[in-house]
């Protein structure tokens, strides 16, 4: 029997690498969903292509384009998640979710209940909205997956087990095109610097974040969300060749390390096949990597946005809702020319110490549409500060 699958955010990196692997298994697999907010062109292509029935487009003018383009493609065309019922009659078997930024928390949080089993490669939903996925996935017995490959290497090692025996979790940060680049010389740094990325090949706006380590200070939050240690449990290893993922240190004496290529492929990979251990063929072990590791504690003064976990509340709150509105307003300004890199990164410091922000750092998500209503007040204020 085939396994049907959905992809919210299909068009994207980790969209199109998983639909990689599933065109050379297609008599395994029956996509059910795909997802796109703009890319209209590139999801009817795919959906022709592996002879999927429903797509979504979320935006609205996008949406009409779509319609018409589809009308005799035999392809349904929907433009929101308020009608999964009837996509998905049925549970699926597998969800990935792919969708960049804070707008893929309500379709993650939505596709729970129609999946045995769901993959999150959504950032924001598990540093913004952890509390309230955590919750609907335990509600509804699905299985959930972690794709950044520092989370996956985890859950990997962990293999649900041994969690009450952490001592330490280190996850690893290339440090970036930065790593090497002396403090001194930072004032010069352009944009076309900050995205070429030494190892990675991501989209623009998780370059940046990669550039400023400020992805580092998402996953560390990630990480203390999904295997619930506190943020002085977990730290930041830089590790310009991104071959080590993660290091846990045990209390019994044991540590364990996972290494692999940086390819997002094996933990995409890995997740589809769940249980099923099926082979990929990937390069041999590198020796010369791992004779040449050179793990060493983040410099802190040349990445000073890492200092910001020390100012995080011990409880999920609804301040890391503002911390990511704040990152992406400036990190897309930053993209634009607005800004310069040392103004991206002082305004980021300079407007999450304002006081009506850091009120929030008490108070604690209860619904998406709550998450939604922050994030939308974050950008009106900054509008109005003319930033």
């Amino acid at each position: 029997m085939k396994k049907k699958i959905a992809i919210l955010g299909s068009t994207s990196s980790i969209g199109k690498s998983l639909l990689r692997i599933v065109e050379k298994d297609k008599k395994n697999f029956k996509i059910e969903l795909l997802t796109a907010n703009t890319n209209y062109k590139g999801l009817i292509n795919q959906a022709i292509k592996f002879n999927v029935r429903n797509i979504i487009i979320t935006d609205p003018d996008i949406f009409q384009k779509a319609k018409i383009l589809c009308k005799k493609k035999k392809i349904n065309v929907f433009q929101n998640f308020k009608t999964l019922k009837k996509i998905l009659p049925k549970k699926v078997d597998y969800v990935m979710s792919a969708i960049s930024g804070i707008g893929g928390l309500l379709p993650t949080y939505k596709l729970i209940s129609r999946t045995k089993l769901i993959a999150i490669a959504n950032k924001e939903s598990i540093v913004c909205g952890w509390t309230i996925i955590k919750k609907e996935i335990m509600k509804n017995k699905t299985i959930f997956i972690p794709i950044d490959s520092e989370h996956f290497s985890i859950f990997s090692l962990l293999n649900n087990k041994d969690k009450d025996n952490i001592e330490k979790i280190y996850i690893t940060a290339s440090g970036g095109p930065f790593i090497n680049i002396p403090k001194s010389k930072f004032k010069k740094i352009k944009l076309d610097d900050a995205l070429k990325h030494p190892n990675w090949s991501m989209g623009k706006k998780i370059t940046i974040d990669s550039a400023t380590l400020m992805n580092k200070v998402f996953e560390v939050i990630e990480a203390k969300n999904i295997f619930d240690v506190d943020y002085k449990n977990i730290s930041i290893l830089t590790h310009p060749k991104s071959y080590v993922h993660t290091i846990i240190k045990f209390k019994n004496g044991l540590s364990k390390i996972l290494i692999h290529e940086p390819d997002m492929k094996i933990p995409i990979y890995n997740s589809i096949y769940y249980e099923k251990n099926k082979e990929l063929k990937t390069s041999p072990l590198n020796l010369k990597n791992l004779n040449s590791l050179n793990l060493q504690e983040v410099k802190k003064n040349k990445f000073p946005l890492v200092r910001l976990l020390d100012k995080l509340p011990k409880d999920s709150s609804l301040f890391e809702t503002i911390l990511i509105t704040v990152n992406d307003y400036l990190v897309y300004k930053f993209l634009n020319k607005k800004i310069n890199y040392d103004e991206l990164i002082s305004s980021i410091n300079k407007i999450l110490n304002l006081k009506e922000f850091q009120k929030f750092k008490k108070i604690k998500p209860k619904n998406i549409k709550q998450i939604y209503n922050l994030r939308d007040y974050v950008h009106l204020k900054l509008n109005t500060l003319g930033i």
